[in-house]
């Protein structure tokens, strides 16, 4: 059962990059984060509104702790879209 779950929500990425960040995002740190001790696994949504493309990623995770690994500190980050990407992350508990 799902206690915990790390949710990124992505508001704009720029378009220009934004095929080059999806595959990245899939490819690269999907794989890269659920390698962290505590992550469980990930699904990722897309929103297509008038406002354009918004993201979220849903992570299963353990519960604080997973966001206190050195594996996680390597890991966690937009890589080379830095500063391409406006976004928010919460970590949420099941009530």
């Amino acid at each position: 059962m799902q206690e915990w779950l790390l949710v990124a929500h992505v508001d704009h990425v720029d378009p220009e990059v934004e095929d080059d960040w999806n595959r990245w995002y899939d490819e690269v740190h999907v794989p890269d984060m659920l390698r962290c001790p505590g992550w469980r696994s990930a699904d990722r949504y897309v929103y297509d509104g008038d406002e354009g493309r918004r993201y979220i990623s849903v992570y299963d995770v353990s519960g604080p702790e997973a966001l206190q690994s050195d594996e996680f500190e390597a890991a966690r980050g937009w890589g080379p879209f830095t500063g391409r990407v406006q976004h928010v992350t919460r970590l949420y508990r099941k009530v």
